[in-house]
């Protein structure tokens, strides 16, 4: 059984940063791509970031290119992701996922509970 554990989140104001973990326990994840989905309210999960088992695939959506960098230390069994210029549309629900592949897919094999990210103007 894995289990997933994100941390990090937070308020934080325009412009600011966070950085989230996700932890994995309940086995190694070789092989599998893990990374970030998140939610807003009233609007369906999106696809942020992932990163393969040896990290050379490295995927993110448009509107985060160049202010998040996702990484992971595979001895740690942990994902993260520096979020850089924040703004209030990064609010939402950040979901960890893990998926076995290179990339993840919306209906990934692996979840987290999620953790909150909301960014004031």
């Amino acid at each position: 059984q894995v289990q997933l554990v994100e941390s990090g989140g937070g308020l934080v104001q325009a412009g600011g940063s966070l950085r989230l973990s996700c932890a994995a326990s309940g086995r190694t994840l070789n092989g599998y791509a893990m990374g970030w989905f998140r939610q807003a309210p009233g609007k369906e999960r999106e696809f942020v970031a992932s990163i393969s088992w040896g990290g050379p695939s490295l995927f993110y959506a448009d509107f985060v290119k160049g202010r998040f960098t996702i990484s992971r230390d595979n001895a740690k069994n942990t994902v993260y992701l520096q979020m850089n210029s924040l703004q209030p549309e990064d609010t939402a629900v950040y979901y960890c996922a893990a998926d076995l592949g290179i990339r993840l897919r919306m209906r990934s094999e692996h979840w987290g509970q999620g953790t909150q990210v909301t960014v004031s103007s």
